[in-house]
C-alpha cells in the first residue's frame, strides 16, 4: 500500500472513547493461564485501547482458519481472555482479528472485495481462542501488526493491537512471499500507535514450530467489562 497512515490513525485515536483493556505477553508454551499467586501478587495490569485504524470492516465470519489461501510463513495465534479485575478467563467472548497480507494489502477495502485473513472467534471454558493465520505484513507508517477486537455480551470491551519482535520481523521479510516488498519502512519506535498498546506489553512472544515451518504466539487480553 502506498499511504502513510500514521496521521490518520492518530486521528482516530484522538476521536475515539476508551474502555481500556490490557494486552500483557507471556510466554507461548503456557497458553497464558495465570498462576493465582502471579494474580494476587501482581494483579492484571489495564492498558490502554488503541484505534481501530481504517480497515476495520464488518464481518460474521466465525471460524478458525483466516488465511484464505494466502501465500506467507504459517502463524498460530493463541489469545486468553480474562478480567482484568480478577485475571480469571471469560468464557463465549467474540474475539476478532484482523491485518495485511504478505504484501501490506486488507481485504475488503480498497476496491478488494474478499475477506481473507479476517475472522471471530468464541473463547473457551479457559478464556482461550486460537486462530491459524500467517505472519502479517507491513504497510507504509506502520510497525507489523495484528488488529483485533473483544466482544462480551454483545459489547466491545476492547480494540487493539499486537506486535512481533523487530528481529523476527526483519527476518521473515527476507524469505518466500514477503522478499519483493521488502524491510518495513518503519520501526516500534517510531511507530505511536506501538507505544500506545504498551510496548512490550503488546508484544506476541512466538515460538517456532515442532517439525513444521512457521511460529505459534501467545498474548493475554485482560479487559474490563
Amino acid at each position: 500500500m502506498e499511504r502513510a497512515l500514521r496521521r490518520r490513525e492518530a486521528i482516530l485515536l484522538a476521536g475515539g472513547v476508551g474502555v481500556a483493556a490490557l494486552l500483557r505477553a507471556t510466554g507461548a508454551g503456557d497458553l497464558l493461564r495465570p498462576s493465582t499467586a502471579a494474580a494476587a501478587s501482581s494483579g492484571c495490569v489495564l492498558a490502554p485501547e488503541v484505534t481501530e485504524g481504517p480497515y476495520w470492516i464488518a464481518n460474521h465470519l466465525t471460524r478458525r482458519n483466516i488465511r484464505d489461501g494466502r501465500p506467507g510463513l504459517p502463524l498460530t495465534l493463541d489469545f486468553t481472555v480474562q478480567y482484568v479485575s480478577t485475571c480469571r478467563p471469560i468464557k463465549a467472548a467474540d474475539v476478532e482479528i484482523w491485518h495485511a497480507d504478505a504484501g501490506g494489502a486488507y481485504s475488503g477495502v480498497n476496491g478488494n472485495t474478499k475477506r481473507f485473513l479476517r475472522g471471530h472467534q468464541r473463547s473457551d471454558a479457559n478464556g482461550r481462542v486460537r486462530f491459524d493465520t500467517i505472519f502479517p505484513g507491513w504497510y507504509r507508517g506502520r510497525t507489523p501488526h495484528v488488529h483485533l477486537k473483544v466482544h462480551v455480551g454483545g459489547s466491545v470491551v476492547h480494540t487493539g493491537q499486537v506486535f512481533f519482535a523487530e528481529s523476527t520481523a526483519d527476518a521473515i521479510y527476507r524469505t518466500g512471499a514477503y522478499a519483493s516488498h521488502g524491510e518495513p519502512d518503519t520501526t516500534h519506535a517510531d511507530d505511536m500507535i506501538y507505544a500506545q498498546a504498551g510496548g512490550s506489553r503488546a508484544t506476541v512472544r512466538l515460538r517456532k514450530r515442532r517439525k513444521k515451518k512457521g511460529y505459534v504466539g501467545a498474548i493475554a487480553l485482560n479487559v474490563k467489562t
